[in-house]
Parts: C-alpha cells; sequence; structure tokens
C-alpha cells in the first residue's frame, strides 16, 4: 500500500516521506480501512513537528488520527456484515503508530464509525479530534437544552463544531470572534446565532446584552487570554470548558470564579474516557445526517502533498478543513 510517514521529528517537508509499505492484516475485533480522505489536524502538526520536546513514540509514525473511508476486511470476533460499510475513523493515531495518511488502517472495530450515505467523506473525515472535543466541551457536565452556552473562537475547528452542537442540543448559543474583521465569516448558515466580536469597547456588555442573563456554560479555545472576561460572565455554578491556551501557565481570578463556584474543566482529547468518545461518535453521526453540522472543507491535497497539507495547517487554513485524499473508492 501507499502510506506517507516519518522516522523523525523536524520540518513537514523534510521529515514526510511516500512510499510503499506492507497492507495490514486485521487481528481479532479489528477492522481494516481503506482510506479515502485523511483529516489532518493542528495535533498531528504538532506530533511530527516535535511541539513541547515530544520524542518519537515509535521508530515509524504514519500520521493522522482521523479518516473516512470503507471497510474492506474483518478479524475474528468482528460481524462481516460490516465488510462494505462506509465509515469515518478516529483516534487512528492516538498512542498508536499507524495513523490514516495510508491507503490502508486497521483499527480497533469501535474506532469506525458508520457514515450516513448523505455524508460526504471529506466531512466524515473532519469529525473526529475536533467534533469529539467540541462534544466533550459542550457536553461533558450534562445537557444544555435551554441553558446559555458562549463558545469564543466560534470560527475555528473545534469551537464552530461546539457552537453547532450546542445549538442542536437546544441552548442559546452566542459566539465570538477575535476582530470585527471576522464577522463577515459568520455565515448564517453555519453560524445560526448571535457573534461578538472581543476588540470592541465593552465586549462583557454586548455579550450580556445578547444573552440577557448570566451564561451557564464556555466553551473557550483561549482560556489565558479570555479567563477574565469569562469570569465576569458566569452565571452561579457555571462550567468554563477549555482545550487550548495561548499560555502554558494561566492565571485565574480565583475569588471571583469561586464565589460563583465555577468549574474549570480542562480537556485534552486523546484521554477522554472511551465511553464517553463513543457518546460523541454518536451524536456527531446523528447531527451530521441531520444537516445540523456545517463543515468547510479546502480542496484536498493529494498524498504526494502531504507536506503541504501539513504546512497550510501550521499556517491556520483558512480555507476550511484540511484533508488528503489517498486513494480513489470503488
Amino acid at each position: 500500500m501507499r502510506a506517507a510517514w516519518y522516522e523523525r521529528k523536524g520540518p513537514a517537508g523534510e521529515v514526510l516521506e511516500v512510499g510503499e509499505m506492507d497492507t495490514p492484516d486485521p487481528g481479532a475485533g479489528e477492522v481494516r480501512i481503506r482510506i479515502e480522505f485523511s483529516g489532518v489536524n493542528p495535533g498531528d502538526v504538532k506530533k511530527r513537528d516535535g511541539w513541547l520536546g515530544s520524542p518519537m513514540p515509535y521508530p515509524r509514525v504514519i500520521p493522522h488520527s482521523d479518516g473516512a473511508g470503507v471497510i474492506d476486511a474483518v478479524g475474528d470476533g468482528v460481524d462481516d456484515a460490516r465488510i462494505g460499510e462506509r465509515v469515518w475513523v478516529y483516534g487512528a493515531q492516538s498512542y498508536r503508530a499507524f495513523g490514516t495518511s495510508a491507503e490502508a488502517v486497521v483499527l480497533p472495530q469501535e474506532l469506525a464509525v458508520r457514515l450516513p450515505d448523505s455524508v460526504a467523506a471529506e466531512v466524515g473525515a473532519s469529525l473526529g479530534i475536533p467534533g469529539i472535543t467540541a462534544h466533550r466541551a459542550v457536553f461533558v457536565d450534562g445537557p444544555v437544552e435551554d441553558k446559555i452556552v458562549l463558545v469564543h473562537g466560534v470560527l475555528g475547528a473545534v469551537s464552530s463544531l461546539a457552537a453547532q452542537l450546542a445549538h442542536w442540543g437546544g441552548a442559546r448559543v452566542i459566539g465570538t470572534v477575535r476582530r470585527a474583521d471576522d464577522l463577515s465569516g459568520t455565515d448564517e448558515a453555519r453560524v445560526p446565532f448571535p457573534v461578538v466580536a472581543l476588540d470592541t469597547e465593552d465586549p462583557a456588555a454586548e455579550i450580556r446584552s445578547v444573552a440577557g442573563d448570566e451564561v451557564e456554560r464556555i466553551v473557550d479555545v483561549a482560556l489565558a487570554a479570555n479567563i477574565d472576561l469569562d469570569a465576569s460572565l458566569v452565571a452561579q455554578g457555571a462550567v468554563i470548558a477549555t482545550y487550548a491556551s495561548p499560555a502554558d501557565r494561566t492565571e485565574i481570578p480565583f475569588w471571583q470564579l469561586l464565589f460563583q463556584n465555577t468549574t474549570l474543566r480542562l480537556l485534552g482529547s486523546d484521554d477522554f474516557p472511551a465511553e464517553a468518545k463513543a457518546a460523541a461518535a454518536e451524536d456527531l453521526t446523528s447531527a451530521a445526517a441531520e444537516g445540523a453540522l456545517r463543515i468547510p472543507v479546502a480542496p484536498p491535497f493529494e498524498l504526494e502533498r502531504i507536506a503541504s497539507a501539513h504546512e497550510t495547517v501550521d499556517a491556520g487554513s483558512p480555507g476550511g478543513r484540511v484533508v488528503v485524499h489517498v486513494a480513489a473508492l470503488p
């Protein structure tokens, strides 16, 4: 099979290789997926680049945790009826050496989720890491129906899905963007709720005027930058769920948050409980099938241009989610 891999950390153009490898066979409880599209996430790029001094976890790594394709073989204990099933996959390169930037990947069967015919393979390849992180951020503390949910950075991959999932779950959603210039990107099909720019004179007052009440859940992509604003908005017993921060060490307004009995949740997607990932996968599939998720996908890169795909993600991928076209499927 054709695959892309790296055997040392470093810049994409220097360490990523494309070539031939043996096609893997599924073991007990596993399925083999012929990959059509492989999703590229910031975490994939950081792993390859050695972010925070991370070492090579295996002698050779086939990158990317997310993808979509068709099951073409199953191992012992897996129903043969799954052969031929369209699926989206997650966790392929989470504590595993070989991910989805290959014509075939072998995974535990629970990591291959049926992809409805109405959902494009490119979209399926874009659900995994951002979708499961978004779902956890929104629903980790229970249903959000009729709750006021503030989602920062609503044009980002995770935050966009968090806002859409919260809306799908019956919440009153308010989004934010960093700059007023970004408001032009909040089209109503993808963002059917109010959005506030954080560079306005008084963003807290503007958010309160839209919310009409204190905020019960906050999904934050930049905790160190937003924590004072968040603290000024939270209702008693509110939850701030965050999956990223521009600073490794973040100061918090301790007493202000304490007197509001605020819960601060830090979310690392690789280590979510298996049952939480499974619940997220089920909801994401349902929401996508219902047309409740709008995920812009940039024109795919071919496998030979995987380095360019990584460089695009590293630059911020303004054209939409970045995917690599691995193989044409029958």
